[in-house]
């Protein structure tokens, strides 16, 4: 069966989106078969990165590993028995779909509370969710108090991790494996990033996931958005001396990817 990684936050702007294209395509580049649904239906943000790609590469006569898209399926609701939803079947149709033919299929959430994501995390093998340097973001995953030393309570987001994890036990899968991406950090060190350490690694011992290093704030991940371009893409492009930013952000991605641990996975780029 194809091994289901989900990308997950209920916040915008934590980089979700390109967390997922460059573990997406850094699969596909390793030659493994990648399939990816972005359950964000209105904004479709990795959706239009994929598209972005396709484009790119057909006016650049350039043949580069690239994730397949898929689009959930529409389903006759007509033919719903009562109580069901017409979400989780278009998911599960997608899902089934996928196993038949990718090693693994990545599903990226949107930024906020809704049933396709909370039957997306429920699936997932590993989950992501990456995480800005800022309690703001942390509130995400916990409440702190005011000095923001200590952890006064799970958030929202938290339980439902919890939920999915109680209906994976139920069903006899194998636990989630979560895995929190600080992402975005500044390269300075700081009091707050300090702070920020000290808070993750408790809540990580207390509600049960580890920490990867996710990616610094770069330029270069906005201006490879339009052509779907990844870090590693670069040289294939043309590109031939890299500079210190590009070579620091590959650094990122190697650490990341093995960070993950995914089952077949070397991260010998």
């Amino acid at each position: 069966m194809a091994h289901i990684i989900v990308v997950g936050n209920e916040k915008g702007g934590a980089g979700k989106s390109t967390v997922s294209m460059h573990v997406a395509t850094a699969l596909a580049r390793l030659g493994h078969k990648v399939g990816v649904l972005d359950l964000d239906l209105r904004q479709r943000t990795l959706a239009r990165y994929l598209g972005n790609r396709t484009t790119f590469l057909a006016k650049s006569g350039l043949d580069l590993a690239t994730p397949v898209y898929h689009e959930l399926p529409d389903v006759d609701e007509n033919g719903l028995k009562p109580g069901e939803n017409a979400f989780d079947h278009r998911l599960s149709m997608a899902v089934a779909r996928l196993e038949q033919e990718c090693d693994f299929i990545l599903i990226d959430c949107p930024g906020s509370h809704t049933r396709l994501s909370q039957v997306a995390h429920s699936l997932a093998d590993t989950l992501i969710t990456p995480l800005n340097d800022s309690f703001v973001d942390f509130d995400l995953l916990a409440h702190v108090d005011s000095e923001g030393e200590e952890i006064t309570g799970p958030s929202i987001y938290s339980e439902m991790v919890w939920n999915a994890r109680q209906l994976r036990a139920q069903a006899g899968l194998k636990p989630i494996d979560w895995v929190v991406v600080r992402n975005r950090m500044g390269a300075q060190a700081m009091v707050n990033k300090e702070k920020m350490q000290r808070v993750i690694d408790k809540l990580a011992r207390r509600i049960g996931f580890r920490t990867a290093p996710g990616f610094n704030e770069r330029v270069i991940f906005r201006e490879l958005f339009p052509r779907g371009l990844t870090l590693l893409d670069l040289r294939d492009i043309g590109v031939k001396g890299l500079n210190i930013s590009n070579v620091a952000a590959r650094q990122e991605l190697r650490d990341l990817v093995k960070a993950l641990d995914l089952p077949g996975v070397k991260a010998n780029f």
